[in-house]
């Protein structure tokens, strides 16, 4: 299962790539079309914004699995452990709930959008709204999987605050637990 999970994670890493190539080919193309030689291609300012949606929602299952995402953790971190365990219970129903929602938006986007054609390329507009459902999907069963480890004893105290205050404190924490080892490693 763990394979398949990380086979997953690999395939969004490496559409993630696509995604960013692929902006990166149109649009650079159309800017030199563009002021190179007076023309450019039509489409191009679509897909780039297409793939920049999907770019960002495929992000976001990578942020959400490594735990990246940010948010205030001060005073959730002073609370006994118990209190960690019920707001972190009381969070991933919220998100539940929340990704319910944007799931049943994006199936019902999608389904309206099926026959409506985009203007430059002509490809339906349901595939803007297909991401949506793609995001919902995964991270729906990354925070029932989380829930299940809290509501089951599986998971450690540490795991309890599952985001990041800011970037900066997670490298300092990082660095601090470096030092800390290579100080128990000296004699």
């Amino acid at each position: 299962m763990k394979k398949l999970i990380d086979g997953y994670f690999r395939l969004l890493g490496l559409l993630m790539v696509l995604c960013l190539v692929t902006m990166v080919i149109l649009v650079f193309g159309n800017v030199v079309l563009r002021y190179g030689f007076n023309s450019g291609i039509t489409s191009s300012e679509e897909v780039s914004r297409w793939l920049f949606v999907w770019l960002v929602f495929l992000g976001s299952i990578v942020a959400l699995r490594h735990r990246q995402h940010l948010g205030v953790e001060v005073v959730v971190r002073r609370l006994p452990v118990f209190g960690q365990k019920l707001c972190l219970i009381a969070s991933q129903l919220l998100m539940l709930a929340t990704l319910w929602l944007f799931l049943s938006g994006s199936w019902e986007q999608t389904v309206i959008n099926l026959n409506v054609e985009a203007p430059a390329t002509g490809w339906s507009m349901s595939i803007v709204y297909m991401v949506g459902i793609v995001f919902s999907v995964s991270a729906g069963a990354m925070v029932l999987w989380d829930l299940y480890r809290v509501l089951s004893g599986r998971i450690k105290d540490e795991e309890l605050i599952m985001v990041t205050e800011s970037e900066e404190k997670t490298e300092l924490d990082a660095l601090k637990r470096e030092l800390a080892a290579a100080e128990g490693k000296q004699p």
